[in-house]
């Protein structure tokens, strides 16, 4: 039978080599500054920016297991989608008649559109001649208007 050795000194010798390395960054950071074992003063910032790096780290490390199971199952949609070829086809079989519907109902409204305008504009379509003789008649009086303005300069000159 093997002896069975106590953890814990492995686990003080840890957390002393931890309290060290915290000891020698709180000093490599902070030169001016004698720090202790237990100087409370700047040991939580430190503390807390290596508890960020660790926390850092382990965001890292659990994205990085995301993006390999989204790709897993990227690679694995594949397979799956020409396996339910029932599926597929119903599918395409609703989206054909979703087509078509949508196609019919285009229609009706064109239609209904249409009709609703042309019976708005039916009385002005039936005044649209005269109304263009009316243009016509105000572009030659305005050509005439232009006409006497230049003759009356040109008898001031």
């Amino acid at each position: 039978m093997m002896p069975v050795r106590d953890p814990a000194p492995r686990s003080e010798c840890a957390l002393a080599r931890k309290a060290t390395r915290y000891i020698a960054d709180i000093a490599g950071q902070h030169a001016a500054i004698a720090v202790s074992r237990d100087d409370p003063i700047l040991i939580p910032q430190t503390i807390n920016r290596r508890l960020m790096q660790s926390s850092a780290a382990a965001h890292q490390a659990a994205l990085e297991r995301f993006e390999q199971t989204c790709e897993a199952l990227t690679h694995r949609w594949t397979p799956e989608t020409r396996r339910s070829g029932p599926l597929n086809a119903a599918l395409a079989t609703g989206w054909v008649a979703m087509r078509d519907d949508m196609e019919a109902g285009a229609k009706a409204t064109t239609t209904t559109v249409r009709q609703a305008l042309e019976t708005a504009l039916a009385p002005f379509a039936a005044t649209l001649p005269e109304r263009r003789r009316i243009a016509v008649m105000n572009l030659i009086a305005a050509g005439m208007t232009v006409f006497a303005a230049a003759l009356a300069l040109l008898s001031t000159l």
